[in-house]
């Protein structure tokens, strides 16, 4: 076992980079693991409490980092709203920080990175290699034996861990609060109809921030914005979680099949 090589896994509240981590530990042991979580200071407050265990779980060192700001914040300091193609929050909030983070303390002569997608996401994998170029980037639940996420989870429960209460309330990820600029119609309806206020919250800040582009507007771009798309009819327009909830609240129809998908540390622009 060659015990110069550092190990750093992007830690998150996921599953998988528990498993992930699980498997390089295994392979490599714990001496040069470094579990690796940024912090985007709007995740669920469950998350720390799981993510605590699946590091002391895991064993190795845990470091948490923090850029300071919420994704709110961020979009409302660079006066745009993200959408499913370009995403400020988890570009400044976790891979430039972690971009920064790993320059500035590993060798990319002797550290390679660790992503926790499994073999169903093996495409982001190809861009992150890129992004993180010259350092190596591995996916170990890209490889043999491949399992799925509910025997992640059981393996998770077999240590003695409970899930992500997330994970428990039907949300695809543990990321964020259950909040992603790249989610759809459906899981806002899933957050509004699991968590109520949080939806409500996020509905506020969407209308704040539309208000402070309307007063605040950049030479190019425009202030009607939206998280959402309505694209019934063969066209597509804004949808404001305040449409969204009026709809849903009215038994109106909508994309439930739009789920979108969060991906931080995979989704770099090309």
């Amino acid at each position: 076992m060659d015990t110069s090589v550092k190990h750093v896994v992007m830690f998150s509240g996921g599953v998988g980079s528990w498993a992930a981590a699980k498997r390089v530990a295994a392979r490599y042991g714990t001496d040069n693991l470094i579990l690796l979580f940024t912090d985007t200071l709007m995740e669920d407050a469950d998350l720390y409490r799981f993510i605590e265990e699946a590091a002391e779980n895991v064993g190795g060192e845990f470091i948490r980092i923090v850029e300071g700001r919420d994704p709110w914040q961020v979009f409302h300091d660079a006066r745009f709203l993200g959408n499913t193609r370009v995403d400020p929050c988890s570009k400044i909030l976790k891979r430039d920080m972690a971009m920064a983070w790993v320059q500035e303390h590993c060798d990319p002569a002797d550290t390679i990175l660790y992503l926790g997608i499994d073999w169903t996401e093996e495409h982001r994998w190809e861009r992150s290699k890129r992004f993180w170029v010259p350092y190596i980037v591995e996916a170990p639940m890209c490889e043999e034996p491949l399992i799925e996420k509910d025997k992640m989870l059981a393996a998770l429960e077999a240590e003695g861990i409970k899930q992500p209460r997330l994970y428990e309330m039907g949300f695809p990820h543990n990321n964020c609060g259950g909040f992603c600029i790249k989610a759809g119609q459906a899981h806002f309806k899933h957050l509004l109809e699991k968590m109520p206020e949080r939806y409500r919250y996020h509905e506020r800040k969407e209308e704040e921030l539309r208000q402070y582009l309307k007063a605040n507007p950049l030479k190019t771009g425009t202030w009607d914005v939206s998280i959402l798309r309505d694209r019934r009819g063969g066209e597509t327009k804004l949808l404001t979680l305040r449409e969204l909830r009026r709809r849903v609240e009215g038994d109106e129809e909508i994309d439930c099949d739009d789920w979108g998908g969060c991906g931080c540390f995979m989704d770099m622009e090309d």
